[in-house]
C-alpha cells in the first residue's frame, strides 16, 4: 500500500549534544509531557538535587499525592551504575516514585524493576521509559516516552487489601477524587492524573512551582476550591497575593463568586479560595453535586487566574516590580 511515509530513527544527541546539559534541562522545561505518559501531574522540585556525593538529574512532586519522585535520565542502554544510583537516590528522598529513563532498558533491568514493583510497598512505584526521536520521512523530528516498566496496579492493590485495610473515610476519599479527576482529565484535559488518593484534598498543577488548584475537605464540613500558593518563600507567596487582590474585582467578575482572600500573615502560604457545605459522609447524590460544583470552579480558576499567574512569572524574569 503506498501513501506511508518511513519512520527515521535518530541519534538523541543529534538533538541533545550532552544528556546533563542539555537534555535534563528540556526534560525539566517539559516534565508534564512526562507526567502525562506516565498519569501523573508532576512539579519540579529541583534539579542536580544533592544525595552525599552524588547529584540526582531531577527531583520532583507528585502534585495529586504530594510524595517525592525522582527521575534519572541516561543516554545509551541502562547499566548498573544508575541503577545502584536510582535505589540510592529512592533511599535519599524516602522517594514514592522512581522513573528511569533510556535509549534502552535492558532485560536484566526491566526483571530487577518489576521485581521491586511487586516486592515493595503498595505505594512505591518503579518506571523505567524509553525516549526516541524519529522524522516521518523529511518531517521535524518528534520524540516519544514509552513505558517499558510500571507497576502492577492489580498487585499492588492486592498487598494493600492484605496488609493494613484503609479506613472506610479513606476509601470515600478515594472513590470521590478517583471520578473527579477521571472527569477532569477526559472531559476537560485539566489534569494527567489517573490515581485518586486517600486524602482529604487533591492538587493539580498551575505550571507554576509550589503554585497549585485545588480541591478539599476543609473542617468545619465545608468543602473548598482554591488556588494554594507556596512557592517555599513566605516574601515571594505574600507578593503573589498582593499582586492577585489589586485585580480583586475583575478577578470576581470572571468567576462569578466572592472569593476568600486568605493571606494567612501567620503562615508561609496563601489561598484565594471559596466554600461550600459538603463532607465526604454526604450520600452519594450530594457528592455527586458537590463534585459538578468542584469541577466547574476549577475549570474558572484556571481559565481566571492561569493567564494571570504567567503574566506574573513573566514579570519576575523580566526582573519587575508586580504592581
Amino acid at each position: 500500500m503506498s501513501g506511508f511515509g518511513e519512520i527515521k530513527y535518530i541519534d538523541l544527541r543529534t538533538i541533545w549534544p550532552h544528556e546533563a546539559l542539555n537534555f535534563t534541562p528540556w526534560l525539566e522545561g517539559n516534565i508534564q509531557k512526562l507526567g502525562e505518559v506516565l498519569g501523573m501531574d508532576l512539579e519540579i522540585v529541583a534539579r542536580e538535587a544533592s544525595v552525599g556525593d552524588f547529584s540526582l538529574d531531577l527531583l520532583a512532586r507528585d502534585l495529586g499525592s504530594g510524595r517525592s519522585v525522582i527521575i534519572e535520565n541516561q543516554f545509551g542502554a541502562t547499566d548498573h551504575d544508575h541503577f545502584g544510583k536510582l535505589l540510592t537516590y529512592a533511599a535519599g528522598y524516602d522517594a514514592s516514585t522512581i522513573i528511569w529513563i533510556a535509549e534502552t532498558i535492558r532485560e536484566e533491568h526491566r526483571s530487577a524493576l518489576e521485581w521491586l514493583n511487586n516486592r515493595t510497598l503498595p505505594d512505591t512505584q518503579f518506571f523505567a521509559v524509553t525516549v526516541q526521536v524519529f522524522r516521518i520521512d523529511d518531517s521535524r523530528p518528534a520524540y516519544q516516552f514509552k513505558p517499558v516498566v510500571y507497576p502492577n496496579e492489580w498487585q499492588k492493590t492486592k498487598q494493600q487489601s492484605s496488609g493494613s485495610p484503609s479506613s472506610a473515610r479513606s476509601e470515600a476519599y478515594r472513590r470521590y477524587f478517583q471520578i473527579l479527576i477521571d472527569e477532569l482529565r477526559d472531559k476537560h484535559h485539566f489534569t494527567n492524573a489517573r490515581a485518586g488518593q486517600p486524602q482529604s484534598w487533591y492538587m493539580f498543577a498551575s505550571g507554576l512551582t509550589g503554585i497549585g488548584y485545588s480541591m478539599s475537605f476543609a473542617q468545619n464540613n465545608q468543602a473548598r476550591v482554591e488556588l494554594y500558593i507556596d512557592q517555599g518563600d513566605k516574601q515571594q507567596n505574600k507578593q503573589l497575593f498582593d499582586w492577585l487582590h489589586t485585580q480583586k474585582e475583575s478577578i470576581e467578575a470572571q468567576i462569578g463568586a466572592t472569593l476568600n482572600w486568605e493571606r494567612l500573615d501567620d503562615r508561609r502560604a496563601c489561598r484565594i479560595a471559596v466554600y461550600r457545605p459538603g463532607s465526604i459522609l454526604d450520600e452519594e447524590p450530594v457528592l455527586e453535586e458537590l463534585r459538578t460544583w468542584s469541577v466547574t470552579y476549577l475549570l474558572k480558576f484556571k481559565q481566571v487566574l492561569g493567564p494571570r499567574l504567567q503574566q506574573y512569572k513573566q514579570l519576575a524574569i523580566q526582573g519587575l516590580h508586580a504592581s
